[in-house]
């Protein structure tokens, strides 16, 4: 199984736009790790120096508070990436765990669970985390990745659902319980490998989504809180300088827009590694 992942890798990194893409979430990545080294102090401010356009001192300028928006940036980068990461692995957590459990199950422990999913994906996503943010005036960037996750695992659930029950049919599956593989073994031997395509392509479209997300709650008040760096944040402090200082906007907007844009091209490299015929 582990060179068949391997493989498969490699088919995604072959692909143009995974190539692309994984190049640049390594270098976000790359900004991220090295920036406390490298970088001033992102919430140092010169209020006698205010909002200044990029220049050779402030690569990417300074915002209203005199603060390096470069180094704000960058550790935005190392916010939002860790929010999504973390956010996303509770969410397929939980996501793969009620998929396999409902469609190994079936019968009404099946119905029971899919009517429950149903029900929480009408209603929207964000909408459940403003009314849970809502709940308190600081919240802790731990429970906000708890939040995030917790409320993300519904469409995971659903499709590793579906593939379950397809795998179920195939006759290696059969073949294993013919032969006395208990539920246990059947799960981590046969059916969760075999859904290894359906979660690396939710997890990476689910970075992307929580990162609009984070961004999101963030602009609106209710997300990560100064002075911890954040792109949604820093856009929605630059709200009032659109004209006058647009470099405030532009460089956080742009960190956001690159970063969906990376997990998406991954995204469509592994789905097309995964099942060459979608390519």
């Amino acid at each position: 199984m582990t060179g068949s992942l391997l493989a498969t890798l490699a088919r995604a990194w072959r692909n143009p736009s995974g190539r692309a893409g994984i190049l640049m979430l390594a270098a976000l990545a790359l900004a991220a790790l090295l920036a406390p080294a490298l970088l001033p102090d992102p919430a140092a401010m010169n209020l006698e120096l205010g909002p200044v356009a990029p220049s050779a001192d402030h690569v990417f300028g300074t915002d209203r508070l005199g603060r390096d928006l470069l180094s704000r940036v960058a550790h935005g980068a190392r916010v939002s990436l860790s929010v999504a990461g973390l956010a996303v692995t509770l969410s397929l957590s939980l996501g793969v765990s009620i998929g396999v459990v409902a469609g190994l199950a079936g019968g009404w422990v099946d119905t029971l669970l899919m009517r429950f999913v149903d029900a929480l994906l009408a209603i929207p996503r964000l909408f459940i985390l403003l009314l849970l943010l809502a709940v308190w005036d600081q919240v802790p960037l731990s429970a906000l990745i708890l939040i995030i996750g917790l409320t993300g695992w519904f469409v995971t659930a659903r499709l590793v659902r579906g593939e379950v029950l397809r795998l179920r049919a195939e006759g290696f599956v059969e073949a294993a319980t013919a032969l006395g593989a208990g539920p246990l073994r059947t799960i981590f031997r046969h059916l969760v490998p075999n859904t290894l395509g359906v979660i690396l392509v939710a997890a990476t479209l689910g970075v992307g989504e929580v990162i609009l997300l984070e961004a999101g709650v963030s602009f609106l008040g209710v997300g990560v809180r100064p002075p911890t760096p954040s792109w949604g944040g820093m856009v929605f402090d630059a709200r009032s300088f659109n004209t006058s200082a647009p470099w405030m906007v532009f460089f956080p907007g742009a960190a956001i827009v690159i970063t969906v844009l990376a997990m998406n091209l991954v995204s469509d490299a592994l789905r097309a590694a995964f099942d060459p015929r979608s390519a």
